[in-house]
């Protein structure tokens, strides 16, 4: 929610703490796709404790990475298999 300036004020004197939004990044400051999907495959294979290699090798993990920003579903059923895969590697 927005709240304007008199708006915030009376927050602040009744004591709530009030947080700015994120930045948001220029289309200007982006990645490009494959290095943001390059990124995201080091960070899966990291939260697996597996090597990118090793995560490339699983087709059905790079379908679901796919689907990742702004899907909390595809989020939620990501984390079982990562861990599945971490069990299976050790």
């Amino acid at each position: 929610m927005s709240w304007d300036t008199y708006q915030r004020a009376v927050l602040v004197e009744m004591g709530y703490v009030l947080y700015g939004l994120p930045h948001v990044p220029s289309a200007a400051n982006t990645l490009p796709v494959a290095g943001a999907d390059d990124d995201m495959l080091a960070r899966l294979a990291q939260a697996a404790r597996v090597s990118v290699e090793v995560l490339q090798s699983q087709p059905d993990l790079l379908a679901i990475s796919a689907q990742l920003r702004g899907d909390a579903a595809a989020k939620r059923a990501l984390w079982p298999r990562l861990r599945a895969l971490r069990r299976t590697l050790q």
